[in-house]
């Protein structure tokens, strides 16, 4: 898979690629993450990417040229599947979103950042617009390296144990249920007999219980939406 990542603040992004599964699963070659600065792409002397909103108001707007000129570049390139825009208004990253694009293999991911993108970047260049939550961030750089985290870990492959992913929170519908490691005795806090018993079976439908529990509890949303 490669993710090309269009920034206006390239080194935002060097931390979470640098270490951990990110890394790893780049050392493995099993998944090119390439940042492209913005700047690059601008005519302007000043290398500007930003100007004032048409009609008046607070904050200022990424230009369409730069963007266009990236997109345009990557193409004449690349084939790629989609190319996403990190937006608030986006629809809301989901486990099976993720699932999904971690079946393509080339991605592009725009980062907004000031007031947001003209319009027309949204309307002519981009495939689908994706939010980490309802919430507004200084820029997309940090939701960029969430949906890249989110996709590149269920890569055959990235992680050690590939089973792992597949147990993860929501890959069910469910939250993940209570997990537990040595010692099974701390302070006279105990791990739960059935977890030290060996008989799987047992052990599979605790933890189904316990993962239907937690999500009535904690995310009860989850069992509306399958209403």
């Amino acid at each position: 898979m490669r993710i090309d990542i269009i920034t206006c603040l390239p080194k935002l992004l060097e931390g979470p690629f640098s270490d951990s599964i990110l890394k790893r699963a780049q050392d493995k070659q099993l998944v090119s993450i390439v940042i492209h600065d913005l700047r690059d792409y601008s005519t302007n002397k000043h290398k500007a990417l930003d100007d004032y909103a048409f009609g008046g108001g607070a904050g200022m707007v990424m230009m369409v040229e730069p963007i266009d000129r990236c997109i345009s570049h990557l193409k004449g390139l690349h084939n790629y599947d989609e190319v996403i825009y990190m937006s608030p208004d986006g629809e809301l990253l989901t486990q099976s979103i993720a699932n999904q694009l971690s079946l393509h293999q080339n991605l592009i991911i725009l980062c907004g950042h000031y007031k947001g993108v003209d319009e027309r970047v949204r309307e002519h260049l981009i495939t689908r617009e994706i939010s980490i939550g309802d919430y507004v961030l200084s820029g997309g750089e940090l939701a960029a390296a969430v949906l890249s985290d989110s996709i590149v870990r269920l890569i055959p492959g990235v992680l050690s144990d590939e089973s792992s992913a597949l147990t993860d929170s929501f890959q069910d519908g469910l939250v993940a249920p209570p997990v537990y490691t040595r010692p099974a005795t701390y302070k006279n806090w105990n791990v739960p007999d059935v977890l030290l018993s060996g008989h799987e079976s047992n052990i599979e439908q605790w933890r189904y219980e316990k993962a239907v529990e937690r999500t009535k509890i904690r995310r009860p949303g989850l069992f509306e939406s399958d209403l």
